[in-house]
């Protein structure tokens, strides 16, 4: 029997292990992803975010908001898992906010910028798990921007840590990625949250809410036009759904911006919706070229456009290595989560928008119109029994938020009930909750007949809520 013996190359070929071939889009997106290209940019998005976070900061302040959310209530709705976070006395109250607004100058500066924002993405998030009654949409992507911000090269370019230590003018092109990405989820997931009846075929709830605004100049008649509802809502999800592709082409991308512009100033202006019309509008920047804004400030000058200072081998730059693998599977994982995380409603029953089981976290902005109301009824081993307002226990904005929110309803329930314990009385706390969805008739949303101080405050479907009667 003759015996074949394989080059040494053929034979390292033929023994190669199979698995690597799973490294091959790894390695390409590593590949692609290591291109040098101009940093500034992505110190443009630093800033502008760092601006808008001041202004969310000082806005705290002028409001006397730190006061009313954080200091003066007597209670607050933790997250499941958070239940630790509480809100520090007053004046250590104030000084943390004011520590995050001098963290928001020194990310505007540059300055140990990577430090200040791992301190102020903590520190923000923190003031966000102190009570559920405060989640709103933007400040929830303050934090995951704050977070990207701080393990990407963001201080290449403009930055005081930069000219204090020389850093290269080049980022990787992988950062530009991860900050359109970021964006690009925002995007998407609010217009397909807009795919559902009532928006699309029932124009609600702008129907019922631009008719507030008929009072205005000019415009005021016409916001008072059913008409106009379904246009701003098809509108609304059109723009949602497209944008990014408009931001991504090259062609249509400076009409995609005034138009981005345009409608993030007028739902601003209508909807009172804070800082996130600001933050969409310097955060959409990052589609446009990397070197923009070194091109801009050339023109502004009336001077050519020095020259990039890339460097000049990109094959070492692009050289796959573990650690580069393993940071490709990590931006990955964290894309993952931030698509399963929205998507989670689909494992509970019943409509999202009245069970609201997922709704936080899912970027569904301008939704949902509204309007519950919720009395307790305590009744003691006795048998004597009587009705309790959640006034009694909460401020006037967790009373308004919590008569519409099934997880706090529970958990108003659970703060009477150890209200009474605390006074050595055994109760059961029951709830008569009436909530109406988009101007529909009102329905009980919560089995009358269920002892909620007995129920869990989980993750898992709440079998004592009522289906929705739509």
């Amino acid at each position: 029997m003759a015996l074949t013996v394989l080059p040494p190359t053929q034979t390292a070929r033929a023994f190669q292990l199979r698995p690597m071939g799973l490294w091959r889009p790894i390695d390409f997106l590593h590949r692609r992803g290591s291109e040098p290209m101009d940093a500034s940019s992505v110190a443009v998005f630093r800033i502008a975010f760092g601006l808008v976070t001041l202004v969310a900061i000082v806005r705290f302040f002028a409001y006397d908001w730190i006061d009313q959310l954080y200091v003066d209530p007597l209670h607050h709705f933790s997250y499941v898992g958070f239940e630790w976070v509480r809100a520090w006395p007053a004046p250590w109250m104030h000084l943390h906010f004011a520590t995050l607004g001098l963290l928001s100058i020194s990310i505007i500066l540059g300055w140990h910028a990577r430090a200040s924002l791992i301190l102020f993405a903590l520190g923000f998030t923190y003031v966000e798990l102190i009570d559920k009654t405060t989640y709103l949409n933007h400040y929830y992507f303050v934090s995951l921007v704050a977070l990207l911000l701080a393990f990407i090269p963001h201080d290449r370019a403009w930055s005081l840590d930069s000219r204090r230590a020389g850093t290269l003018t080049w980022t990787p092109v992988w950062t530009v990625w991860v900050l359109r990405a970021q964006i690009a989820l925002v995007y998407c997931f609010a217009g397909f949250a807009k795919l559902n009846h009532d928006w699309i075929v029932n124009a609600a709830p702008l129907r019922f809410w631009l008719p507030q605004h008929a009072h205005l100049p000019v415009v005021g008649p016409l916001l008072d036009e059913t008409w106009i509802a379904y246009a701003f809502s098809w509108a609304g999800a059109a723009f949602d759904l497209t944008i990014v592709a408009w931001m991504l082409w090259g062609r249509s991308r400076l009409l995609a911006f005034a138009v981005l512009i345009v409608f993030h100033l007028i739902t601003g202006q209508l909807f009172m919706i804070g800082i996130f019309p600001y933050m969409m509008i310097a955060a959409s920047l990052i589609f446009f070229s990397p070197d923009w804004p070194r091109r801009l400030l050339s023109r502004l000058r009336h001077q050519p456009m020095p020259a990039e200072n890339l460097p000049a081998s990109r094959r070492r730059l692009a050289k796959p290595s573990i650690w580069g693998r393993l940071a490709v599977m990590i931006a990955l994982a964290v894309v993952a989560v931030q698509i399963i995380v929205p998507l989670r409603h689909y494992f509970y029953p019943g409509p999202v928008q009245w069970n609201e089981e997922g709704y936080r976290f899912s970027w569904r902005v301008l939704l949902t119109e509204k309007v519950g109301h919720v009395e307790y009824r305590v009744t003691d081993t006795q048998g004597r029994s009587w009705t309790e307002s959640p006034a009694s226990y909460l401020s006037p904005l967790q009373a308004e938020r919590m008569s519409t929110q099934p997880d706090l309803i529970l958990a108003t329930a659970h703060i009477i009930h150890d209200h009474h314990a605390r006074q050595g009385r055994q109760v059961t706390v029951t709830a008569d909750a009436f909530v109406s969805l988009n101007a529909r008739a009102t329905h009980r949303l919560i089995d009358p007949a269920t002892d909620l101080a007995a129920q869990v405050q989980g993750l898992g479907p709440k079998s004592w809520l009522l289906p929705s009667p739509d």
